[in-house]
């Protein structure tokens, strides 16, 4: 993820940490060279963690699917139309994604097209698992959807060990990334321990020094993202997920 398609507060809460990380690292070492490094790699491990964080909400959909699914294969079992279904989603469906749904049921309510007001959702989760629950709802309203349950059923099922299988390799891979994260950062907390003493300082203020700092964090930086970059997980690209052309005929 790179930092200019951030939000404005992400952006804020981002600089602000490596802005106070600078400063205390400056009020330890008095020195400018050891802390400017501190600084940037404060700054890029942000980062990281903000994109990380990103990638959980693909795990929160799937699992918010599997329990919508649920819903709506009650729903319409009780005898409820699909459009009351999808709309009872905003009360009873699972909390990441009631507020999508309760777009959906305000536009529903004041008369809007059930399949735009549908595309809408599918365009705002943006996530191959909603692509083809909608997909197949679509498929469902405009042609009839005898084979409608057994449908949502296989999604369901289909869903539910893609999100256990990646909650386990994830867990696996946990204690591997966290080990290498320490690993990282061991060297440079001791530099900071060390940097206490005058000694330290001015021997990181030499060339020398300078150049010893820039290597280090030069190689930090590459391990760090080398790393995460071998640990990712292949992306489940979105087969029906191009639903601009759609609004805009619409």
């Amino acid at each position: 993820m790179k930092f200019r398609t951030l939000d404005s507060k992400t952006k804020l809460i981002i600089i602000s940490i490596s802005f106070f990380t600078f400063m205390f690292v400056v009020f330890v070492t008095r020195s400018i060279f050891i802390t400017t490094p501190f600084a940037l790699l404060v700054f890029l491990a942000s980062l990281n963690f903000v994109n990380e964080k990103s990638k959980k909400r693909d795990a929160q959909i799937t699992e918010g699917w599997t329990e919508a699914i649920d819903h709506l294969v009650t729903g319409l079992y009780a005898g409820r139309s699909l459009t009351e279904s999808l709309v009872g989603l905003a009360d009873r469906g699972p909390t990441f994604i009631r507020p999508y749904f309760q777009d959906f049921k305000n536009e529903i309510r004041s008369g809007k097209d059930f399949e735009v007001s549908l595309e809408k959702v599918r365009g705002k989760l943006a996530h191959h698992g909603s692509d083809q629950v909608i997909e197949a709802l679509l498929i469902a309203k405009n042609l009839g959807g005898g084979e409608l349950i057994n449908l949502l059923r296989a999604l369901g099922d289909f869903q539910r060990q893609d999100l256990i299988l990646n909650k386990e390799i994830l867990i696996k891979q946990g204690w591997i990334k966290n080990s290498a994260h320490l690993s990282a950062a061991a060297p440079w907390f001791l530099l900071l321990m060390l940097s206490t003493q005058n000694t330290t300082a001015s021997a990181f203020a030499s060339p020398t020094g300078i150049l010893i700092l820039a290597i280090g964090f030069a190689l930090t930086v590459v391990a760090y993202f080398w790393m995460n970059w071998l640990s990712r997980l292949p992306k489940t690209p979105r087969v029906f997920g191009n639903t601009e052309q759609i609004f805009k005929q619409k």
